[in-house]
Order: structure tokens, then C-alpha cells, then sequence
């Protein structure tokens, strides 16, 4: 059971440009392993990951969500996302976000389970709190938090570690680490943080719309 993506192209249309985001991309994320995405502004990495979640659709080739017909209908005890904008409640405090996904997945005592994420992410003593009233670091360890809670077979993030510093990031990354052990989980991170590739235990790199190499 994996995560994948085979042959995957992807064009937009520009005013009278033609832009090829993807031109046949290949990746795999395995359970228990953390996958780097690399690649600089305009490599395609936001476009694979949309296409990873069912946020976008091919042109041309396949992905793959286990369990599921198309990645759009897949649920977030299947893969969770830490998208770059957050995309929390703002009416809701942290605790409430976070035991959300826990509710509508029907797992039990999703209160519980939320303060449990918020605190092994160092962000206990802010459960009451709402978005507006933490950091954008906060707020992007809270929707960590809540991507987790589920227990995710996969985690897809984007830029997870943009706004933190490099104690946080640390601490972030070896509870990603211990998740995967335990839990099984494949995490796909796209980032530029070198402490993020240099924990992972592969690279896929992109460069205009290809896969360049991977280690």
C-alpha cells in the first residue's frame, strides 16, 4: 500500500502560454517512511501535491490513494493535510480545530485526543486560544496537530516548517519521525528547510516540471 503518483503531467494555460506544471512525474510515498519534496518556486511541487490530494486533476497519467477510487474521496484517516495557509477556524480555538477531523471521523473522545496533539507539539498551555490570538508558528504546529490527531495512513504537507525556528523545527520533525515509527505513517513534506532534508529518508527533487533525482 502505497502513496503514488505515475506519469503525471499537468498544463495551464497562461493568457496564450502554455505552462507544463508536470511532464510526467513519478513518486512514491511507502508507510513509515518521510519523503522530502524538493524544488524551487515554479518547480511543480504545490501542483503535485494538489494532484496527490484530489485538489487538482491530471492530464495525463495516475495516482494512486490506497483504499480509495480517486484521491478526491479519500478521507483524512487515509491522508491528511498541512496545506501552506492553514486553513483554520478562526471562530474555533485551537483544541476545537484540532478535534475536529477526530469528530467527523467518529473517533472517540476527540477532545481528549485533541489537547493530547496540542501538547506533544508544544502548544498545551494555548488549547483555549483562538488562530488570531497565537503565532503564525502556532497556528501552523495547531493544523500539524490536527492532521495528526486522525492518525493519518498518510500526511501530505506543504512547507510545514516555514515558520518555525530551528529548535521547534527539531522537536517538530522528531515527532514526525516517532509518528511514523509507530503508527506506520508516510509523510510527504515539501519544504527548502535543510533540517527537513537532512531528517528525511528520501529526496525527490523537481526541476521545471521533472523529477531530477531522488536519494
Amino acid at each position: 500500500m502505497t502513496l503514488s503518483a505515475s506519469g503525471v503531467h499537468k498544463t495551464y494555460r497562461r493568457g496564450r502560454e502554455r505552462v507544463h506544471a508536470l511532464r510526467g512525474v513519478d513518486i512514491e510515498v511507502r508507510p513509515g517512511e518521510m519523503v522530502a519534496l524538493l524544488g524551487r518556486s515554479g518547480s511543480g511541487k504545490t501542483t503535485l501535491l494538489n494532484c496527490l490530494l484530489g485538489w487538482e486533476t491530471p492530464d495525463a497519467g495516475a495516482v494512486s490513494v490506497p483504499g480509495v477510487a480517486a484521491p478526491d474521496r479519500a478521507p483524512w484517516t487515509t491522508i491528511a493535510v498541512v496545506p501552506q495557509r492553514f486553513g483554520l477556524l478562526d471562530e474555533l480555538t485551537l483544541t476545537d480545530n484540532v478535534a475536529l477531523p477526530a469528530r467527523l471521523a467518529g473517533l472517540p473522545e476527540p477532545h481528549d485526543a485533541a489537547l493530547a496533539a496540542l501538547e506533544a507539539l508544544r502548544l498545551g498551555h494555548l488549547a483555549a486560544r483562538t488562530p488570531e490570538e497565537v503565532s503564525l508558528g502556532e497556528q501552523q504546529r495547531t493544523a500539524l496537530a490536527r492532521a495528526l490527531v486522525v492518525r493519518p495512513a498518510f500526511l501530505v504537507a506543504d512547507e510545514p516548517t516555514g515558520r518555525l525556528d530551528e529548535e521547534l523545527t527539531g522537536h517538530v520533525l522528531a515527532g514526525l519521525r516517532e509518528h511514523c515509527g509507530s503508527t506506520g505513517c508516510g509523510v510527504l513534506l515539501a519544504s527548502h528547510d535543510p533540517v527537513v532534508i537532512a531528517s528525511a529518508d528520501r529526496v525527490v527533487r523537481l526541476h521545471d516540471g521533472l523529477v531530477v533525482d531522488g536519494a
